[in-house]
């Protein structure tokens, strides 16, 4: 696989562009969130990702604000991917039709989200799909662009492509993958589908990033052990979202586009029999 066949960014469903990365937020706190997506968006970065639960919607926004106030002509908002993400407790259709207008009010300078996922699928059938129907509302509204889910297995993807009331198909579904918890089959499914798959935790939260088989690629490659992983992510298919709070990673993540891992680079990260998420699991729940 040449390092040219890893795209820049996909073509979603919906007819938007994603880029290929993404910067992950979770965890990074609050006082030091707008900054970081700030320098993030300096470096290149035009994908960010965050969530109700993160609790720094408001300032990743805010950010983004900045970085688009100093250099208007240049610095464009339609060039800035912004997802957010409903959590449990807002699922339903009118916890949800209020939460969506609460996460646009956080961010009320950058005029509409560019993806809305449902957090997980821990709420049950009916509750899933009435959050879904509120979603599809705010699409056609036109405040958000894009809608999807995170964390779904496949019969949680299968429910709602059956969905009598189904308008807008979800553009991707965010789940945990690495070469510890590859879920290849869930990710084929997912692509069959149409569905683009995001990989949070590409970098396991650190509890991988100096495995043998990490630390040997990456010194065969010349590269650090961040790369490999969201390289791999990048090779396998995937929309890798990691997470720094360290400019120079920051910087790092991002060059990742100019190498490639041979496929028997690949082979040998791949962890087929494993099973280790280093985040919460629902995908196998009713």
């Amino acid at each position: 696989m040449s390092s040219t066949s890893v795209p820049r960014a996909y073509k979603l469903s919906s007819g938007y562009v994603l880029p290929s990365l993404g910067l992950g937020t979770y965890d990074i706190p609050r006082a030091e969130t707008a900054e970081v997506v700030y320098q993030a968006l300096k470096a290149g970065y035009r994908h960010l990702d965050t969530a109700v639960l993160y609790g720094n919607e408001r300032e990743v926004g805010e950010g983004v604000e900045k970085w688009l106030k100093e250099d208007p002509k240049n610095h464009r908002r339609h060039d800035v991917f912004y997802t957010t993400k409903l959590w449990n407790s807002q699922n339903g259709y009118s916890n949800a039709k209020r939460a969506i207008q609460e996460c646009l009010d956080k961010v009320r300078p950058l005029g509409y989200i560019d993806m809305l996922l449902i957090h997980s699928p821990l709420s049950g059938t009916r509750r899933r799909l009435e959050t879904y129907k509120a979603m599809q509302e705010a699409v056609d509204a036109g405040i958000v662009r894009s809608i999807g889910v995170s964390n779904y297995g496949k019969h949680h993807i299968d429910e709602l492509l059956a969905w009598e009331e189904l308008k807008h198909k979800p553009v991707v579904n965010q789940i945990e993958i690495s070469p510890w918890v590859m879920r290849q089959d869930l990710a084929d499914y997912c692509k069959s589908k149409g569905l683009v798959v995001e990989a949070f935790s590409p970098l396991t939260h650190g509890y991988k990033i100096k495995h043998p088989n990490v630390v040997r690629v990456a010194e065969e490659v010349g590269r650090n052990t961040g790369q490999v992983l969201i390289r791999w992510s990048l090779q396998h298919g995937y929309v890798p979202l990691p997470k720094s709070r360290s400019v120079e990673r920051l910087k790092g993540n991002l060059e990742v586009y100019d190498f490639e891992l041979s496929p028997e680079q690949i082979t040998f990260l791949d962890q087929p029999q494993a099973y280790e998420p280093t985040d919460w699991e629902c995908t196998n729940e009713p």
